[in-house]
Parts: C-alpha cells; sequence; structure tokens
C-alpha cells in the first residue's frame, strides 16, 4: 500500500522551475530518502506535499487524500521537522508538546499519554521539565521529532534532521529515527546532504537534481548500479584512456569528472594490472589509483556527475517566497 503518490508533481516561481513534473510513490512503513544538492527540489516537493505550497502542475495525496481537496485531512496525517528550529525556548519541552497537542485537538487524556511516549521514545522524559533554552543542539532536535509524532502522523517528513549536529548525536538520532519507525509504524519521508544517513536509515532512495527525479531504488540496487567495485584514477590523460578503456567488456561503466575517472567493475583488485597495461599501450601516464565497494557518495556522483554542491542559502531563499503557515484544524476537547 503506497502512502505518498505523485503524478507530475510541479511547482514554479515566476521563471524558475523548482520541481519538474516528478512522479514517485512512497510505500506503507517506509523510511524513503529523498537526496539531492541545495536547489533541487527537495524542500520545495515537501513543501508541496504538506500543503505549505500550492503546485503549479500535477496532484499528489498522502494516506489517500488530496494535498489540494483535502488539505485539512492532509495535515491531521502527516509530522513535519523542518530544517529551520521552531521550538519556544521559553516553554519546558513539556509545555511545548503540549502546546502542539492542543493545536491537533488531542484530548487532555490523550495528550499526557502521548507526551510521555514520545518523550520515552527520544530519551528525554527525564528533562521533560527543563526549559528548552538549556537544551543542547541534539536534545531540540529530538525533541522536535518528539513533537512531530504527538497526534502519531501516518507520515512524518524530516527535512535535513541532522543538519549541523556533532557526528555522535547525529548517530543517536538515526537511532531513535529507526526506532520510531519500528515502533510506531510511521512512514518517514527523509531528506538528507549526508549519504552515511541516507545508507543507514534508508529502504529507498530517490535523486533528485534541478527539479527532476534522476533515479529511485533500493540502496543496494543502486549501488550496484554503479560497480562491484569502484575505481578511481587520475591519468595524463582521461579522454584517451577512458575511450580505450571503454572498449573492455570488463568495464561495466566509466564516468569523466574534472580531474579524474570512475570505473564500475566486477573483482576490481584484479584489473589494475590490465588497466597500467592498457594505459602504457597509448602512452598515457596513471598517477593515482584506488579501488573500493561502491557507496552512496558513488551512486550520487554517478548519476549526477557531480558530488554533493553546495549553495548560498540566501540566494535559494531568494528564488523561494515564504508560505503562509499551517491552519490546523481545531477539534472538540
Amino acid at each position: 500500500m503506497n502512502i505518498i503518490e505523485t503524478e507530475n508533481l510541479t511547482r514554479k516561481f515566476d521563471d524558475f522551475l523548482a520541481v519538474d513534473h516528478i512522479r514517485f510513490s512512497v510505500g506503507k512503513g517506509e523510511i524513503f530518502g529523498f537526496l539531492g544538492p541545495n536547489g533541487a527540489g527537495k524542500t520545495t516537493t515537501i513543501k508541496m506535499l504538506t500543503t505549505l505550497l500550492y503546485p503549479s502542475e500535477g496532484s499528489a495525496s498522502i494516506a489517500g487524500f488530496d494535498i489540494l481537496k483535502q488539505r485539512a485531512n492532509v495535515r491531521e496525517n502527516i509530522g513535519v521537522v523542518f530544517q529551520e528550529p521552531a521550538l519556544d525556548t521559553e516553554l519546558t519541552g513539556k509545555e511545548n508538546l503540549d502546546f502542539h497537542a492542543r493545536m491537533y485537538g488531542l484530548t487532555p487524556e490523550t495528550r499526557k499519554k502521548r507526551i510521555t511516549q514520545v518523550l520515552t521514545l527520544v530519551d528525554l522524559l527525564d528533562k521533560k521539565d527543563i526549559l528548552v533554552k538549556q537544551y543542547s543542539g541534539g536534545m531540540k532536535r529530538r525533541l522536535e521529532i518528539a513533537r512531530g509524532l504527538m497526534h502519531s502522523p501516518t507520515v512524518l517528513f524530516l527535512d535535513e534532521p541532522t543538519l549541523g549536529l556533532d557526528a555522535q548525536t547525529r548517530r543517536a538520532i538515526w537511532e531513535y529515527i529507526k526506532q520510531l519507525n519500528k515502533e510506531e509504524g510511521t512512514t518517514i519521508f527523509l531528506t538528507t546532504h549526508y549519504m552515511d544517513e541516507a545508507d543507514f536509515l534508508c529502504d529507498r532512495i530517490g535523486i533528485i537534481d534541478h527539479g527532476k527525479i534522476l533515479v529511485m531504488d533500493t540502496v543496494d540496487t543502486l549501488k550496484k548500479s554503479v560497480g562491484h567495485d569502484v575505481i578511481t584514477l587520475s591519468c595524463s590523460n582521461n579522454e584517451q584512456l577512458q575511450k580505450r578503456l571503454g572498449q573492455e567488456p570488463w568495464v561495466s561503466n566509466i564516468t569523466p569528472h574534472d580531474s579524474f575517472l570512475t570505473l564500475g567493475v566486477q573483482r576490481g583488485e584484479e584489473k589494475i594490472p590490465a588497466i597500467f597495461d592498457i594505459a602504457r599501450t597509448i602512452n598515457v601516464a596513471i598517477s593515482s589509483v584506488d579501488v573500493r565497494k561502491p557507496t552512496l557518495d558513488d551512486v550520487f556522483l554517478y548519476y549526477t556527475g557531480r558530488r554533493m554542491r553546495e549553495q548560498n542559502p540566501e540566494t535559494l531563499r531568494s528564488k523561494v517566497p515564504k508560505p503562509s503557515g499551517i491552519h490546523l484544524r481545531r477539534q472538540r476537547q
């Protein structure tokens, strides 16, 4: 069963095409990774799916509810943790969660039960009465995830959930995300710049760049598409060596980059002597060579032709107008 469905989903800002007729689905209980560099269309896609932005064209549904025609139903079925912190630092952790739960119309009894459940899940129950301004960065992020879970959403959107955190805290949050997916059965839609994060967490991954989805599959399948081993070469004439190696049947793919080549092969270490022999026959000098198993970095490099690029956030923000806030439908308490 698919919880998220999109069909030709598109968003334009004047003459800038941020999301270009994308189509994909996410299954129930899946952890789905949406990868791409800054400006690729990740956050814009999330904003459309969470009803913060109207699509220019196309359609989508969350838990069977149309994002245009049934916006209130969509909002009742989602939790969102955006890149920018959105906690009230003058309230305690418990008070932040209680306020959020009231906005969703949870009864006092349900609020009390869920606060205990989600704080236990993210290991903050003993910090519930401490002001949020005294929390560390990792504690604040965990509290935001807990807040997103308060109303038991069908889908939890996590937009760069560990951005700016240290490696140890990031790893701890990964474990919490895995745990909540298992214990709560929550479908996770995750964007991240960290390839190791996506590798650890995600069942399937989609790569988007310039508003288009380039590829979508399981992590293992994407790695295998690059090759069983990845050989990285630097040499005196990349173009000439690429042309010659491309004739070899044991090279599954070969990709040129600014100053090096990457090859996908089987039993890479055994192929190194053959590569040097071929290079000598065409008078190309190899200056460096590396052999390893493929990673998601290799997958991204293979499909986009470059590594994750960093852009000026202010430049990106200037292209995308800020949406109005979500207005939640109140329920009787």
